[in-house]
């Protein structure tokens, strides 16, 4: 696959993810968007190292769509823990 479609893949597994855990994050939609990026590459990743299978088949393949998503999941849990830690400080 290619980087556009890459960025794709990413920018709307984040958004589904957003979706599965809503909330309020710091840093916004941008943020959100390069987690969606960086969580489709970990899924795919992951998929390979744990699974041993190529989860990244193909922009339309639905093993590329669940790695993304899965991976953008993981990826957006550690950005609220390391960020919703320091911003409850602030506040208090």
């Amino acid at each position: 696959m290619g980087i556009i479609a890459w960025i794709l893949i990413g920018l709307l597994a984040g958004a589904i993810a957003k979706l599965l855990l809503p909330g309020k994050d710091p840093g916004g939609i941008i943020v959100t968007m390069l987690i969606g990026i960086a969580g489709g590459l970990l899924g795919g990743w992951l998929g390979k190292v744990i699974f041993g299978v190529d989860s990244i088949d193909g922009f339309f393949e639905l093993s590329t769509w669940i790695a993304a998503i899965v991976g953008s999941l993981i990826l957006l849990v550690i950005y609220r823990l390391i960020t919703g830690n320091r911003s409850s400080h602030r506040h208090a």
